[in-house]
């Protein structure tokens, strides 16, 4: 797989996960009590980065055997070249 295909993915994925924002933040705010989460952003950001860098690694795995050290370094430099988006999309208000 090109760099630029496994980039093309793991966009597709933080696409996707930046649609679930919305849902994220209420569920967090209607059960506030429950989870404790002081900062509903910070805590959906979290999410978002462990979905793109998950899906990567997953996606790797998928092509080959164990995705190697380099491997792993491409989808981190791939996701955190899109940080400001992520976090743009997130912290809107």
């Amino acid at each position: 797989m090109s760099e630029d295909q496994l980039e093309a993915l793991i966009i597709q994925v933080i696409n996707g996960a930046v649609t679930t924002i919305p849902s994220y933040l209420d569920e967090i705010k209607a059960n506030k009590e429950v989870l404790k989460v002081e900062n509903p952003q910070e805590f959906v950001y979290g999410i978002v980065m462990g979905m793109a860098l998950g899906m990567g690694g997953a996606i790797l795995s998928a092509q080959k055997e164990t995705p190697t050290e380099e491997d792993q370094m491409k989808i981190r430099e791939i996701v955190y070249k899109h940080i400001p988006e992520i976090r743009e999309r997130i912290f809107v208000d």
